[in-house]
């Protein structure tokens, strides 16, 4: 990889980045999140958050002169490696994060959103 490739994924690493950061922040550090009764405005932001992600780190590869096929499969890559950071951090949360817990519905957000881009990708490069 040169620079130039390079310096198109620094969005994705910094990204990646401040979401670390919040996932590992204290769990009294967060606002909470019933603002509107029963809906779960915290799986909408999983699930944006991830999401964000796997454009930032899919985008460099779709405008690439990199052929559909292969841009294809580094999609699926990228949306899988993003879907298990998610489940990842969901243990790191139970076991290392003071005040958080693990919640399988997060990782489901966390992957619905890596999922969304992997489609949105899809269709705008292949």
């Amino acid at each position: 990889m040169n620079l130039k490739t390079f310096i198109r994924f620094i969005p994705g690493f910094a990204w990646f980045l401040i979401v670390a950061v919040l996932l590992f922040a204290p769990g009294n550090e967060f606002p909470s999140t019933n603002w509107f009764g029963d809906i779960q405005v915290d799986k909408l932001v999983h699930a944006g958050v991830f999401g964000i992600m796997g454009l930032l780190f899919m985008t460099p590869i779709g405008t690439s002169s990199i052929e559909k096929r292969k841009k294809l499969g580094y999609f699926i890559r990228i949306a899988v490696v993003i879907s298990l950071w998610g489940l990842a951090s969901e243990f790191i949360q139970k076991y290392w994060a003071i005040g958080r817990n693990f919640d399988l519905i997060d990782c489901l957000a966390d992957s619905a959103g890596s999922g969304i881009a992997f489609i949105y990708c899809k269709k705008k490069y292949t």
